[in-house]
């Protein structure tokens, strides 16, 4: 006991409230210093610029801005209605069955979800070339059924089923169990999905772009119409204020719905709520499978259509991928723009990593701290880390054309301008998935290293890191296919020289002639493919604390 005694008092040991306080502040300075420079400057710029020469007063006083609201609101809330139905009977398979191959349905609905937006607006314009609202609201929810099913199931498969199953044996019908027992207690969940889904909605660039064209307009594309096509920055800022506002709600209520999921989560496994189905639960599983089906329609025509032309079946699109396009339409070929978005995609990844792990570690020491203060401060880092993931890409990447030019070698022409923007991003996405399972490491095995002699430093690289090791690598792998997919801000932010696939597609897509289209049929479906198997990565790699509330 003497020696233990002695060895707690060595320097360095433990460490003390000021050392703690500084190891915190060390952690917390990149990921702060980042959002403050990437993300808060060219957001201030913007509510700067809207207010400027009345510009917010003047966009209000239009009706087109209203219209412009009221159409991205309603299409939203269209899309997330149809994302929740689709999304609830899936969320059942994948939380109370227990059936073979649902890891399988898992990874494949987790595809549609990080499948890249102009991937998406591709795969519906071949089933429907006309497009219009119905082929938009559908699209944005062939891309949320994933958030429902998972952040419902998330919840679902840790409710303990004996309270359903009680109502059963007093004679209520399972419809009557499931409205009056099972819904009030995963409504907290459906409203954190829905939250999360109007606000992906509401922000929906390329598939808006792709599918309704000049004739069906967003915010989003009306922001971006405007400063590229109009040069109109002021009006483009005050639209912006008008979706910021929006999101900010969306986000309010999406945290809102989180908190009231966590407490009421009851860890109970999967294998105590799963079982084989009975009844009319197979009719259930049924619509389940029937939604599964109805996902799989885009994707096929996606496929077709990339091997088909006037003439009949043809890989022309795909040996086009060889050359730039039709009259040139690309100013490098589209395997240039290919690894151009690896390249970017890989940085991005590298980037957010970095800064994603050490904000998760800010807010586990922060929770750990004694005191309100500390804890409260965590709270609004963990909410400031967040509003990325809800503010435009597009208002961030107009932004950036505002802001950057100040600063020392106008980051504006710089090849790292683009993994910025997209790390942006992936940082939120990151820390959610590495949070859960730092958060859930034993404290005593921090406590055992520290009265050894290991420093926090070491502490945290030889515990934490080993451990939270397979959630790091899938949080790599997801934040590349998203970075791979980004069209955003990188139409935005690319250089016309050094273009990524996505915006490469959306280049060919907008010009006339058959090869161009086939070849951007050819170029989505090779995203698409890189997609579904980075999708199957993150299944095998995700940890088991990651499956409580999966977004």
């Amino acid at each position: 006991m003497a020696r233990a005694a002695g060895g707690l008092g060595r320097p360095g040991l433990r460490a003390g409230p000021r050392s703690s306080a500084v190891g915190v502040t060390a952690l917390a300075v990149v990921p702060i210093a980042f959002l403050v420079l990437f993300f808060a400057w060219p957001v201030v710029a913007i509510l700067r610029l809207g207010f400027a020469d009345g510009g917010v007063a003047k966009a209000l006083a239009e009706a087109q801005t209203w219209q412009l609201a009221a159409f991205t609101v309603a299409q939203a809330a269209a899309s997330t209605a149809v994302a929740v139905l689709l999304g609830f009977p899936v969320a059942f398979l994948l939380a109370r069955v227990r059936l073979r191959g649902t890891a399988l349905v898992r990874t494949f609905v987790l595809v549609p979800f990080v499948l890249p937006t102009v991937v998406v607006g591709l795969a519906f314009r071949a089933l429907w070339p006309g497009g219009g609202v119905a082929t938009i609201v559908l699209a944005n929810a062939f891309f949320n059924v994933a958030v429902v099913a998972r952040t419902v199931g998330g919840l679902w498969a840790h409710l303990d089923r004996r309270a359903e199953d009680a109502a059963r044996s007093l004679g209520a019908s399972p419809w009557r169990a499931f409205r009056g027992v099972t819904l009030p207690a995963l409504a907290p969940a459906v409203a954190s999905a829905a939250a999360v889904v109007f606000l992906f909605c509401a922000t929906s660039f390329g598939v808006v772009l792709m599918l309704g064209g000049s004739r069906y307009r967003t915010l989003e594309t009306e922001i971006y119409l405007r400063t590229v096509n109009l040069l109109d920055l002021s009006g483009a800022a005050a639209l912006s204020l008008v979706q910021l506002a929006a999101v900010l709600a969306a986000l309010a209520v999406g945290a809102l719905a989180r908190r009231r999921r966590e407490t009421a989560v009851r860890l109970r496994s999967k294998a105590e709520t799963a079982r084989r189905p009975e009844g009319r639960e197979w009719w259930v599983v049924g619509v389940a499978f029937g939604v599964l089906a109805l996902l799989l329609v885009p994707i096929v025509a996606l496929v077709l259509r990339s091997v088909s032309s006037r003439d009949g079946w043809s890989l022309a699109g795909y040996r086009a991928l060889a050359g730039s396009g039709e009259n040139g339409t690309l100013s490098v070929t589209g395997w240039d723009a290919a690894l151009n978005s690896l390249r970017t995609a890989s940085d991005a990844t590298v980037l957010a990593l970095v800064i994603g792990v050490l904000a998760a570690g800010t807010l586990v020491a922060l929770r750990r701290s004694p005191g309100r203060g500390a804890r409260a401060t965590g709270e609004a880092m963990d909410a400031a880390l967040m509003l990325p993931l809800g503010v435009s890409a597009v208002t961030v990447g107009f932004g950036y054309l505002i802001t950057l030019g100040e600063l020392p070698g106008d980051l504006r022409t710089s090849p790292l301008l683009v993994p910025f923007a997209q790390a942006l991003v992936i940082i939120p996405l990151v820390v959610r998935m590495v949070l859960p399972v730092l958060r859930s490491v034993d404290e005593r095995l921090r406590q055992a290293a520290a009265t050894l002699g290991a420093s926090p430093a070491r502490v945290w690289r030889e515990i934490d890191l080993p451990l939270a090791a397979r959630s790091l690598a899938a949080a790599a792998a997801f934040g590349y296919v998203v970075a791979l997919g980004e069209f955003g801000a990188t139409s935005f932010l690319a250089r016309p020289d050094a273009p990524t696939l996505p915006v490469a597609i959306g280049a060919l897509v907008s010009r006339p002639g058959e090869l161009n289209s086939q070849m951007a049929y050819a170029a989505c479906t090779l995203l698409m493919l890189v997609t579904a198997l980075v999708a199957t990565l993150i299944e095998r790699l995700r940890a088991p604390q990651a499956q409580v509330g999966e977004f």
